[in-house]
């Protein structure tokens, strides 16, 4: 299996990143929430910024479409 690192700090591969945002993460700072990636040196930010903004995020559309985004994320502060 091939891994690719975004987060050399913490070991998280891109793989968990999609993973995550697939479940609602939509932000670096939520994916720091779920995987604490880019929390520490920030060096993976940028590269978790442009894994966040090819994919799909089923949140976005929910929030082009004037709906709830973070009601379901525990963390939504």
């Amino acid at each position: 299996m091939n891994r690719v690192f975004v987060c050399s700090c913490f070991g998280v591969t891109e793989e968990q990143v999609r993973s995550h945002a697939e479940a609602g993460a939509c932000t670096p700072r939520q994916i720091a929430s779920a995987c604490k990636a880019g929390t520490d040196c920030g060096g993976c930010v940028r590269r978790i910024q442009a894994l966040l903004g090819r994919g799909a995020c089923p949140r976005r559309q929910l929030a082009d479409q004037g709906g709830p985004v973070l009601a379901e994320l525990p963390d939504a502060a």
